[in-house]
């Protein structure tokens, strides 16, 4: 029994394994559990082992890695094209399997230990500050059934709060006082909580030498750096930055027929939440761009003369992308190129 490739369907406590020959046809089916795995695997031979990119691959794909076994982390949506008729755990695993071998597919690399603590530190303030936005959302609501109404944006909210509260004089009832207390009481603790989560990506943003010399780009700052190496690590799953750029969702959408090419607005694949940070990386560049006299503020300029801001906003935040991958998958430092060498 020779063995081509293998799929693992994970799940939570049982593992669905599927082996296929050469010849495509299966040659074991089996169930496990996460331990019974392990020591399965341990006995076969050095094997491609291929699974699905998603919660607990990366540590199964480091043991059974290991054990010499050659494993390959697929995105979820390039595995459905694979499998036939009805879906059930063994029809996936053999799917899997099959999908493995393909040489034209794009694998996501195992993350480290270090990689999935940062991308943790990045979840945990993401809801932090989604719950944060709730609580000021909901303190405006109450205040404006009462005729009370702020500035936009919450500065000016979290400015009057204190005083809100105190001032007699505005028509709120006694129980929305309290009701609004503990609202701010809230905010205040959420504020504590993002910051110190802030605090910690900084600092593996000075400690980390790939974070350092991303933030040497325009508009890549601890956030952006952290959450870049996190997720793609040296860039080594692509090849060129363009394709970084596609995998974050910064290109047109094409839908093209008869020869006839009709481009959309862009994608939004792959990892929305980095691609949220370039874009507000964009921006700051858009915004501080006019103090900038290098070959990257020319070209800024020249594209926001001729084209929309939005559109010149996701334009720099592509540009931002391929640099970041240049500088992860060379190792060097971004130079920052001066008007002269840019003409």
């Amino acid at each position: 029994m020779k063995i081509a490739s293998i799929g693992i369907d994970i799940g939570k406590a049982t593992f669905h394994l599927v082996a296929l020959d050469e010849h495509g046809s299966i040659v074991i089916r089996k169930k496990f559990s996460r331990k019974a795995l392990l020591a399965y695997s341990a006995k076969l031979t050095t094997s491609l082992i291929g699974m699905e990119a998603c919660g607990g691959a990366h540590c199964l794909a480091r043991l059974l890695r290991d054990q010499g076994h050659q494993v390959r982390l697929i995105p979820g949506q390039f595995v459905k094209r694979y499998r036939e008729a009805n879906k059930n755990d063994y029809l996936d695993a053999e799917a899997i399997a099959e999908a493995v071998t393909r040489k034209n597919l794009r694998f996501v690399p195992i993350k480290t230990d270090d990689q999935l603590d940062v991308q943790g530190l990045h979840r945990v303030r993401e809801r932090l500050v989604h719950n944060r936005t709730e609580i000021i959302n909901q303190i405006r609501g109450f205040l404006l059934e009462r005729g009370v109404t702020f500035n936009r944006g919450p500065l000016s909210l979290r400015k009057e709060m204190p005083d809100l509260l105190e001032d007699a004089e505005q028509n709120l009832t006694p129980s929305l006082r309290t009701l609004l207390s503990h609202l701010w009481q809230e905010w205040q603790g959420l504020n504590s909580q993002i910051d110190r989560i802030s605090a910690a990506i900084e600092e593996v943003a000075e400690s980390d030498a790939a974070c350092q010399r991303l933030r040497k780009i325009p508009g890549v700052g601890p956030l952006v750096s952290t959450a870049t190496v996190a997720a793609i690590g040296n860039g080594a799953a692509f090849k060129r930055g363009r394709d970084f750029a596609a995998w974050l969702g910064l290109v047109p959408k094409q839908h093209s027929t008869g020869g006839k090419a009709k481009l959309l607005g862009i994608t939004k694949r792959g990892n929305r939440y980095l691609r949220k940070l370039f874009v507000h990386g964009a921006r700051a560049v858009l915004l501080r761009v006019k103090y900038d006299t290098g070959g990257f503020g020319q070209w800024v300029h020249r594209l926001a003369a001729r084209a929309p801001r939005n559109k010149v906003i996701v334009a720099i935040a592509n540009k931002l992308a391929r640099i970041a991958w240049v500088v992860l998958a060379s190792g060097n430092e971004y130079q920052h190129q001066p008007i002269a060498a840019a003409a």
